[in-house]
């Protein structure tokens, strides 16, 4: 089989470039954050734009970080607009490459397998990344990088730590190159994968890089990270097995929905109560709109950051799978009562179901109020039908208008930051 040719191509600063561009602004040029002013100091800053970050302003630090010699423009986050400009690049995408072949990794970021096109276009890699990466530049304003690799881990360690530091945000990496340029390179946290606690057990034994990996007794690399350290020795030496149809055909065993959110600042027990029930309520109607049912229902506390507690988390079945908010609540706010500390200021919450099946396998008991379940589908399902037509907040709950509440708040957000609409 032939080489595989892949591309990683990220947008650089993104959501600050989008905002620069909105504005007739050079993001090269001038220092702008993305993070939300009605917040504290301490919210992280979403992204810089590249003229920041060339000043030494690291990219997700938080607004208090920021040395008070660099004047900046703060710009609120419009997620909504972000992802329209996402949309629009992936539409350039498709202009040279199917979608079959095409991965989107993150709203900034996305693997082509482009070995078919080669001969096609009678380009080299290098080539084809140029005219997508100016054409993106010509439409959008965005300035790309890209990283060209054998195998897709390659195509990102070229993008990560190679393309920053050449004149056209474009790097080439295979296996030989690869250990002959970066078997050497700290930290190791530069590399795809290696958060910093592998790291630091790695360092434990007197690992530093890459190439001392690949020498390393592999039976003592299994028994510190067990199955994972194949994928751990298998990078060192810049292998990776997974293909672009790999990842197409993927599927998972199981499916769980969950959702999170911390809050603005520490809440009492009480008032969480109430952000459990709204998280709870979304999550039921978000349930419906998939059109399945769950079991099990995982419930995680996060204590106030000043405490230092341990997170307080539990798991809960019921007797039937089903997505009514009714039947779910119950067991929701019991578990809540039951594994929380009542006296502990709280600063973040989860709610998740676990093993989600098709409405196939909703069950029906003995107990069961066929009425009422009728009513409550009904009644869910106009609610829902409504909010897609409407907005979020075209129906809202007695208990979303508390002060404590942030459901109408939320359903303006996305991905938790704003969306930018009012």
């Amino acid at each position: 089989m032939n080489q595989r040719v892949y591309l990683c191509i990220d947008l650089k600063s993104f959501y600050a470039s989008v905002e620069c561009v909105e504005r007739g602004l050079d993001p090269m040029k001038v220092n702008l954050v993305v993070a939300d002013p009605k917040r504290s100091d301490r919210t992280i800053c979403l992204a810089v734009s590249p003229a920041m970050r060339a000043s030494g302003v690291r990219n997700r630090c938080r607004v208090f970080q920021i040395p008070k010699n660099i004047g900046y423009i703060m710009a609120p986050p419009r997620m909504k607009l972000y992802i329209e400009y996402s949309a629009d690049i992936y539409s350039i995408y498709l202009k040279y490459i199917a979608k079959e072949d095409i991965h989107v990794y993150s709203i900034d970021e996305a693997f082509l397998d482009v070995t078919d096109y080669l001969f096609m276009y009678q380009l080299t890699a290098k080539e084809l990344a140029v005219r997508i990466m100016a054409d993106i530049k010509n439409i959008t304003g965005i300035t790309a990088a890209a990283g060209i690799g054998s195998n897709l881990y390659l195509a990102k360690v070229a993008l990560d730590i190679v393309a920053k530091h050449t004149d056209d945000n474009i790097a080439y990496l295979d296996e030989k190159i690869y250990k002959d340029k970066l078997w050497g390179h700290r930290p190791l946290t530069d590399f795809w994968r290696i958060g910093e606690g592998t790291m630091k057990r790695l360092k434990s034994i007197g690992i530093m890089t890459m190439g001392e990996i690949a020498v390393m007794d592999k039976d003592i690399l299994y028994r510190m990270f067990g199955v994972d350290a194949e994928l751990l020795i298998d990078h060192s030496w810049g292998r990776e097995s997974t293909t672009m149809t790999d990842i197409k055909s993927y599927k998972s065993k199981s499916n769980s929905l969950s959702s999170s959110q911390v809050l603005f600042r520490d809440y009492t027990f009480d008032e969480c109560k109430l952000i459990v029930k709204e998280m709870t309520d979304a999550l039921c109607l978000d349930m419906i709109d998939r059109g399945v049912v769950a079991q099990s229902f995982s419930l995680s506390i996060v204590y106030s950051y000043n405490l230092n507690l341990k997170p307080s988390s539990g798991t809960v079945s019921i007797p039937a799978p089903t997505n009514y908010y009714r039947v779910i609540i119950k067991y929701i706010l019991n578990l809540y009562e039951q594994i929380v500390q009542k006296d502990k200021p709280i600063r973040k919450v989860m709610v998740s179901c676990n093993n989600v099946v098709t409405e196939i396998y909703e069950q029906y008991n003995l107990f069961t109020d066929y009425r009422e379940t009728e009513r409550d589908r009904k009644l869910q399902s106009a609610v829902l039908e409504i909010k897609r037509r409407f907005g979020k907040n075209a129906v809202v709950r007695g208990m979303d208008l508390q002060s404590a509440g942030t459901a109408i708040e939320r359903n303006r957000q996305i991905g938790g930051h704003s969306s930018g609409e009012q």
